[in-house]
């Protein structure tokens, strides 16, 4: 006999249904609502706030926006702080204190507070968690509570270019060179030099760019190879459909498979791998770990 249908937990799963979508319909409004942009900087006003830059909803502790700087195109994630100045409501003159140039990611519950001048370049990318900050305790006196003696204030700056790994904290002082890596959980402070890999802590220069002898000492894993400029969507597209096929062209009924490693007999092989190379991924380089973008050598598609 057919089993009969549990009226009630149909209903019951019905609105638990209904309930889920409504709370994510609601949150993505919240969020998009919530968020900070030029044409929509809510009660924050900054001292400038560039074209396509937004600070994603909720924001951290923002506080002196007068004297904070945005730049364009800048990707502000939830919960960053931003403050210039020790505490709200000071006057703290006409130059800008905390300026962001272009094209700044700063991750999820990242800190930059200023109070005296931090200067981040065009095109950082901090991971989440990161800190930087212009002052810091100080303990001259052993009789007082640290945190009730007057902190010292040095500059920071962060050149262009850089990558600043998760949970990396950048003290007061700091002066850091272009394209500069700070590896996760480093402590920075002082001089980083031009095209430097910085970790520990303290940080200490661990790898460096020699113009005549590349990256000393040598990096481990092959450059990845960037998407021909001029590439298609929809010929990425093509080149994906083109690699599933050449996972079963190789092997026609009967013959023996194909051994790894080996280059495939059929033209429909691995699109855009080099003869000889190890990688059957599409539009690999030879060596290449990664099989997400063509190599320079990749067949492209029609159209």
């Amino acid at each position: 006999m057919p089993r009969k249908r549990n009226t009630f937990s149909s209903l019951a799963a019905l609105r638990r249904r209904l309930a889920h979508r409504a709370v994510h319909a609601g949150l993505r409004w919240v969020r998009e609502a919530g968020a900070v942009t030029a044409e929509h900087p809510g009660r924050l006003r900054f001292g400038s706030l560039g074209a396509a830059t937004r600070l994603a909803f909720p924001q951290g502790t923002v506080f002196g926006e007068p004297w904070i700087h945005l730049g364009e195109h800048c990707v502000i994630a939830e919960q960053v702080t931003l403050t210039a100045g020790l505490m709200p409501g000071l006057d703290l003159g006409p130059d800008a204190i905390l300026r962001l140039g272009d094209g700044v990611v700063l991750g999820r519950g990242s800190h930059v507070i200023a109070d005296t001048t931090v200067t981040i370049g065009d095109n950082c990318f901090f991971g989440p968690y990161v800190y930087v900050t212009s002052t810091n305790h100080s303990y001259d006196d052993p009789h007082q509570p640290v945190g009730k003696q007057w902190p010292r204030m040095e500059p920071v700056s962060i050149g262009p270019g850089c990558w600043i790994g998760t949970g990396a904290v950048i003290l007061p002082g700091a002066n850091i060179g272009r394209n500069v890596v700070v590896a996760a959980g480093a402590v920075v402070r002082g001089e980083v030099p031009d095209h430097a890999v910085v970790a520990g802590a303290p940080a200490r220069v661990v790898r460096r760019w020699d113009p005549d002898a590349g990256w000393q000492p040598p990096l481990r894993t092959p450059a990845p190879v960037p998407v021909p400029e001029g590439t298609t969507p929809a010929q990425l597209r093509d080149l994906e459909e083109l690699d599933g096929v050449s996972g079963t062209a190789g092997n026609t009924p009967g013959s023996e498979p194909a051994a790894a490693g080996t280059v495939p007999s059929s033209a429909s092989g691995a699109a855009g791998t080099a003869p000889g190379s190890a990688s059957g991924a599409a539009g690999t380089a030879p060596g290449s770990a990664s099989g997400a973008v063509p190599g320079p050598g990749a067949a492209r598609p029609e159209g």
